[in-house]
Order: C-alpha cells, then sequence, then structure tokens
C-alpha cells in the first residue's frame, strides 16, 4: 500500500483525486492539508507511515520548495512530487534540488499523476514533458502583452491573485460579463489554448521566488 498526503491550497482539487484514487486497491490517502505549515505538523505525527507527498509549490503559510525542502532533509523515506500551475524551468530546478523526485503540471490527468505516484514510489523520477528544458525568454510574452489594454492588463494580474470573475468585477467596478469578455479577448490575444491556460499564464507571469 502506498501512503499518500495531499498538500495543496483548493479542497476542489483534493476531493477530486481523493475520489479517483478510491477505487485503486495500492493507494491511500492518509492525510489532506491545505498549507505548508500543516503540511509539516501531519509528518511529525505520521510519517513513518508516509510514502509519497504530493505538494503545490504556491501555498499558504509556508510555500512546496521550503517544504520539500524540510521533508527530504528530516524524512528520508518520503517521496516528493510538486503538483503545479508553474511550468517555469526556475521553480522546476528549485523544486528538483530541494529534493523534489516528481514534478508534474495540473493540466496532466488524474491517470498520469497515479502513474508518476506508483514510479516515484518504485524510486524512479517522474518529470512532467511539458517543463521548458531552459528557461524560455521572455521576450514572446512581453510582446503579446504589449497588445493588451490597461484594464486587460489589471484583470490578468488580478487573475494571477486567484480572484474570481466576480470579484474582479466588484474590484475594479464593472460588470461580471464585461471581465468575462476581456478574459475571452486577453486569451485569443495571448494565443492560449486550454481551459486553464489563462490562469497558468498569470500565475507563471506574477509569481516569482527570491
Amino acid at each position: 500500500m502506498i501512503n499518500i498526503v495531499i498538500a495543496e491550497d483548493h479542497n476542489s482539487l483534493i476531493d477530486g483525486i481523493d475520489l479517483f484514487f478510491g477505487f485503486e486497491k495500492d493507494i491511500a490517502i492518509i492525510g489532506k492539508v491545505n498549507d505548508g505549515v500543516a503540511l509539516l505538523e501531519l509528518l511529525e505525527q505520521k510519517s513513518r507511515h508516509i510514502h509519497v507527498v504530493i505538494v503545490d509549490i504556491r501555498m499558504p503559510k509556508l510555500d512546496g520548495i521550503e517544504a520539500t525542502k524540510q521533508i527530504t532533509a528530516k524524512y528520508s523515506h518520503i517521496k516528493v512530487i510538486a503538483f503545479t500551475m508553474f511550468r517555469k524551468r526556475e521553480l522546476f530546478n528549485k523544486m528538483v534540488d530541494a529534493g523534489a523526485k516528481g514534478y508534474l503540471l495540473k493540466n496532466a490527468t488524474l491517470p498520469v499523476l497515479l502513474k508518476a505516484i506508483r514510479e516515484v514510489h518504485a524510486g524512479e523520477i517522474y518529470y512532467d514533458s511539458d517543463v521548458p528544458l531552459e528557461e524560455e525568454s521572455s521576450t514572446t510574452e512581453i510582446r503579446k502583452e504589449k497588445l493588451l489594454t490597461k484594464t486587460q492588463n489589471q484583470i490578468l494580474e488580478l487573475i494571477g491573485k486567484r480572484l474570481s470573475s466576480q470579484e474582479i468585477a466588484d474590484k475594479l467596478f464593472v460588470s461580471k460579463h464585461t471581465v468575462l469578455t476581456h478574459r475571452k479577448n486577453i486569451t485569443k490575444k495571448l494565443n492560449l489554448k486550454g481551459r486553464d491556460a489563462l490562469l497558468s499564464y498569470a500565475l507563471n507571469r506574477g509569481y516569482d521566488f527570491d
């Protein structure tokens, strides 16, 4: 049995993983937390029973990179897999340096996450092929963003802060419909594809570690 702890600040994602893994006879989720501090506190209590930790990079109180450093330093038997929106090579390198044995983007399917867990638990490494081999130049992104209006850049920034369309509308004193229209136009101007592509782009654009 592979005992897993999930550290993720979005409960809907945790619930989805929990439901999917419920059908797997060799997988057991024995802990679910929403921030890095709670993760370390849980490991203090249950570390000897835990085999794999799935951790987001961006979490409240303590980010996934620092949490991974502490986990790998203190609990050598626990394998860490990053499950994140961020495809920046810099963050990938920091997670690997911290000791992560897996790095998976959240646009991956749950069967792929399951495969990563099994391979990492078996002593292998599993890195998402969508992570760039080298840090991508920002020149293209800057050129694209110049096509955006001032309001669209504001909305992109607020999306990166995980505000909902309604919250953005309230903050900018516009209607939700206006925000949704801007989101559609931003996605088109930046040539983004996929349901979560705009959120992923906004997060990568606005989130950096020292």
